[in-house]
């Protein structure tokens, strides 16, 4: 069999209008230097959309001229689609595999027969593989060619699949051609009807298609019909686009830059249920590393479900003149300030960058979609949700962030129904129509908050987050040098065996005291006590107890997470589980009470968090441990006092003379 050389072989292909499959392809096409003449440039498409009905005549009356103007009568043609196609190997494994099928002309292969079923027992029957023909692309010496699209006189709307069958169904034509089809898909891979067989196998610095059922690889792989998700899926890695070498390879291409003006923005955010740390939110959105003269704000606050929600309205009406907008969920928590800038600089239509809920393979992106249109996983997700892939991804549906291009709004998606659908939710509606990308590259753009089971039945109702939000729940209230107490000793010892931490913020101290004043049911200071087992308190303060504002089970995770390692690691072999009969905040007034008599606690060891700031809210206080004559007099906002309870340290509440003091007492093991 004779060698073909390279220079023989020309890839054509119809491409009215450059979308990003077709620059996905060409990509792959120029990655393995193939010749490629795209036919239709500027061209009005009207083949129809495959979906709904047979098309595609288009096609073949363009090749039909083309062929025509063609003199070189040994040149080979390779027809094929190209916004659903990706090459995986280069030219010179196809020519040999095409000489190897022995015919002048090889169709790909199907194992669904479109569009008439009725030709079914016509079909020719093979060995093994696919019987049915695919007409999504061919490949033939172009005398071949020629003579098969030679008879074509219709319209462009009617179907080239149809066309392309009845000649490879008639015996004499089949044979005078010479056309046979790829049914073991060694040169193509149709994917309609294949999902199952087809894998994605690594090989060193790139990536193929390996049809597992017939153990072959293509060269072309095709995401006829239905399988357009499937081919944006085998597209993040194919031939080369994300290696395990190389890591992503196309994540700084065509990169925009952003050294002279910065595009105008438009920020939509969107609120649509009671949500935790909103105030956070605007002061992160503060901190966005963007010029402000360039952004403008939207904001939407009503509990309403997106249907009222539409970001076509608000680029044409709100500002026509902006270049970008960005859909930005109230419970979305943007850590990283750069965002908007690296979201801009990957210059592509609609990204997102991909946010996760802490602790939780949950995120704003799905890497695939069921047979009903809903959430499925792709092999890749946990992968990408856990940083072990980082690239830009393309998927099929993205929620609670994400950038758009304003002239794609007004555009091609620029229908006010945008987010309505009669049989799809909001969010499945919206990306049904804009198929996005994802970004997940070396930086962290941050998580998205859980708002299921969000009370808004207290003052300060992001205090009762540490179980569904823990992340940022330790970020608004947890002290910023918490986790250097240990590396960087930053726990004092004033008195012996008295140990003394930063815990709080400011943050945490107010809102604890607000809530408890916001509650108002302080004890009258008596021995006789209600809430306490037994009635009976011998040393009594004004307090609220944790359990009476409904933060007990709140309480004890705080103790268990940031008390109980220090615990662990002041007083050696002793655990703590963090148990407490008794968790308050105390009042101390000069006009009310002032202090509290030498006492010992009910208690292994006690924990005393100081709310407020001497000097500044109040004068004098503090606590003094007679044993040892040991006072502390200048106790710290939002810094805690753990000391054992019983036995040891005997101890007074110092009086306060002006102003009014509060602490958190908790008495822990009693």
């Amino acid at each position: 069999m004779l060698n073909v050389f390279s220079d023989k072989l020309l890839v054509v292909t119809v491409a009215t209008k450059e979308t990003d499959g077709f620059t996905r392809f060409m990509k792959s096409a120029k990655h393995f230097n193939y010749s490629v003449k795209v036919l239709g440039r500027g061209e009005k498409w009207q083949g129809g959309d495959y979906m709904s009905a047979p098309g595609g005549g288009q096609k073949v009356r363009l090749l039909k001229a083309a062929l025509d103007k063609m003199k070189d009568e040994d040149r080979i043609i390779l027809f094929i689609d190209s916004y659903d196609v990706v090459f995986a190997s280069g030219p010179k494994e196809l020519l040999k595999k095409f000489q190897q099928a022995g015919h002048k002309v090889v169709f790909s292969s199907e194992s669904l027969i479109w569009p008439d079923r009725h030709l079914q027992d016509k079909h020719p029957h093979v060995k093994e593989g696919n019987r049915f023909l695919g007409s999504g692309g061919f490949i033939g010496y172009v005398p071949n060619i020629r003579e098969m699209v030679s008879d074509w006189t219709g319209e462009d709307d009617e179907s080239d699949q149809l066309f392309f069958t009845k000649i490879y169904i008639d015996p004499a034509k089949r044979k005078s051609i010479n056309i046979t089809i790829d049914s073991k898909c060694r040169l193509f891979q149709n994917l309609n009807g294949a999902l199952d067989e087809v894998v994605l196998k690594f090989e060193d610095g790139r990536v193929r298609a390996r049809n597992v059922l017939y153990d072959t690889l293509s060269v072309v792989i095709h995401g006829n019909g239905p399988t357009k998700l499937q081919i944006n899926y085998l597209g993040n890695y194919i031939p080369n686009t994300w290696t395990f070498e190389t890591g992503c390879t196309v994540c700084h291409e065509d990169l925009r830059s952003l050294t002279s003006e910065y595009p105008l923005v438009v920020i939509g955010i969107f609120i649509q249920q009671p949500t935790p740390f909103v105030t956070v939110f605007f002061e992160r959105l503060l901190k966005l590393q963007y010029p402000k003269n360039r952004l403008k704000l939207f904001i939407y606050n009503k509990q309403h479900r997106y249907n009222n929600r539409s970001v076509v309205v608000l680029v044409h009406e709100y500002d026509e003149d902006c270049d970008y907008f960005f859909s930005l969920d109230i419970e979305v928590v943007l850590k990283n300030e750069n965002t908007l800038k690296i979201l801009i600089e990957q210059n592509l239509p609609v990204i997102a960058p991909m946010i996760t809920r802490a602790g939780r393979l949950w995120s704003n992106f799905w890497g695939a979609l069921s047979a009903d249109g809903y959430y499925a996983r792709s092999e890749d997700y946990v992968d990408i949700v856990q940083g072990r892939r980082e690239g830009v991804w393309n998927i099929p549906y993205v929620s609670s962030v994400y950038l758009v291009k304003a002239s794609l709004l007004r555009s091609e998606l620029s229908d006010f129904e945008l987010f309505n659908s009669n049989n799809l939710d909001p969010d499945m509606a919206f990306c049904h129509n804009v198929r996005s990308k994802v970004s997940r590259r070396r930086q962290s753009f941050g998580r998205i908050l859980s708002t299921e089971n969000y009370q808004t039945n207290h003052l300060h109702n992001d205090l009762w987050q540490i179980f569904e939000n823990p992340v940022d729940w330790e970020e608004r209230y947890i002290h910023e040098n918490y986790t250097r107490i240990m590396k960087d000793k930053l726990i004092e010892t004033p008195c012996p065996d008295v140990y003394w931490f930063p815990i709080f913020t400011d943050v945490a101290c107010n809102h604890l005291v607000e809530e408890m004043e916001n509650f108002g049911q302080w004890s009258g200071g008596g021995n006789k006590d209600t809430r306490i087992q037994g009635g009976y308190e011998n040393v009594p303060t004004i307090d609220i107890h944790m359990n009476q504002v409904n933060y007990e089970k709140e309480w004890q995770k705080f103790l268990l997470e940031y008390i109980a390692p220090v615990t662990e690691k002041m007083f050696p072999g002793y655990y703590t589980r963090a148990q407490f009969d008794l968790a308050f905040v105390v009042r101390y007034k000069p006009d009310e009470q002032p202090a509290l008599r030498p006492h010992h606690d009910a208690s292994t060891f006690t924990i005393n968090i100081a709310l407020n700031q001497v000097g500044l809210d109040f004068q004098g206080g503090g606590c003094r441990f007679l044993r040892y004559d040991c006072s502390i007099t200048s106790p710290r906002k939002g810094w805690a006092l753990m000391h054992p309870g019983r036995l040891t340290h005997y101890h007074e509440g110092l009086r306060v003379t002006e102003g009014v003091r509060y602490i958190a007492v908790s008495f822990v093991d009693p």
